[in-house]
């Protein structure tokens, strides 16, 4: 891969996301000088199965690579985070930032000194990029109404950290907080949240309704959940504003539908195509943060933002719990 300097790459973390940034690297021509986890079969086999080395401790890998990608359970990211930096590492960490607001602004004041990137990876999906980029050129004009959709299937193993709120902040913090990220960037920041779970007696199923009242005025509806039979997971989008209209949904094909009035050289809507799918988002992303620390050149998505995320999906979780609205600092 060009850019202006060459980077090796730690991964922290060999699980799922482990694999899925480990296929990201490989396919935006980076080098993965090796990887680290706290499971050492399971490091073991990664380390085989992607040609890079097994480091068996922290500080080894942090001895071996520019930029350490991490990939490890939320709970984790503050310590991993902080000794990165304190090695002077560029960090890149998988959402969400963190589990509280303490730590995370604990680990944007760490980072001063190093590239810290969160990945949010949803701006980094086409038809949700492209829907971004409709919207700031004022083709649906003001947002109004905005209805978002992230409804997956319970995680099938049931020792799963997902399920342990204290380690992954569960559904509002792991999987919804994509959603408020989305809204914020869309139409602003968050003035206040009010949100109704359901299905909270029948297992590991869980069901949450959230509405977000932003500053600018427009209400964001976003609904997530682990409700679906195993192996759905749908989601989907909903923008309306004051002069047109933005659908997608993961039930139909790659491009938008739109639905704008029509002008004097326009007899009818018209849908934007997209890239697809096939440009995959989570090396888009890496592609983004590596060759923005390569070069100096800002984030589209910063720590803050990542930060903001967080406070929102804290905010909801207190919803939850308490059943009334929650104004937002």
């Amino acid at each position: 891969m060009k850019g202006e300097c060459y980077m090796r790459v730690g991964i922290v973390g060999t699980g799922t996301m482990g694999e899925v940034h480990a296929a990201a690297w490989r396919a935006i021509g980076a080098e993965v000088a090796g990887c680290f986890s706290s499971n050492p079969q399971q490091r073991k086999a990664f380390a085989k199965q992607h040609n890079t080395h097994s480091f068996s401790s922290y500080p080894e890998l942090l001895n071996n690579a520019d930029v350490v990608d991490i990939c490890t359970p939320t709970a984790t990211h503050k310590s991993l985070v902080l000794a990165a930096a304190q090695a002077g590492k560029h960090v890149i960490c998988e959402k969400p930032i963190a589990l509280t607001v303490e730590d995370a602004e604990a680990m944007i004041e760490a980072c001063r000194g190093v590239r810290f990137f969160v990945g949010m990876v949803l701006r980094f999906f086409p038809q949700y990029r492209s829907a971004k980029q409709l919207v700031a050129g004022g083709r649906i004009g003001k947002p109004a109404v905005l209805r978002l959709k992230r409804v997956s299937y319970v995680p099938q193993n049931p020792d799963a950290w997902y399920f342990n709120e204290a380690l992954s902040g569960g559904i509002v913090v792991d999987l919804m907080i994509h959603d408020f990220d989305y809204a914020r960037w869309l139409a602003g920041d968050v003035e206040r949240v009010y949100a109704l779970k359901t299905l909270a007696d029948t297992g590991s199923a869980q069901y949450v309704q959230t509405v977000l009242r932003l500053k600018s005025g427009a209400i964001a509806l976003i609904e997530g959940g682990w409700a679906y039979p195993p192996g759905v997971f749908r989601t989907g989008l909903d923008l309306s504003g004051t002069d047109g209209l933005i659908e997608w949904s993961s039930d139909q094909p790659s491009p938008l539908i739109t639905f704008f009035p029509p002008k004097v050289e326009e007899t009818a809507s018209v849908g934007l195509p997209t890239s697809g799918l096939a440009d995959d988002p989570f090396a888009a992303e890496l592609r983004h943060a590596y060759q923005c620390i390569q070069s100096g050149a800002p984030f589209e998505v910063t720590a803050e933002d990542a930060l903001e995320a967080l406070r929102i999906s804290l905010a909801v979780r207190k919803s939850v719990a308490t059943g009334k609205p929650v104004k937002l600092p």
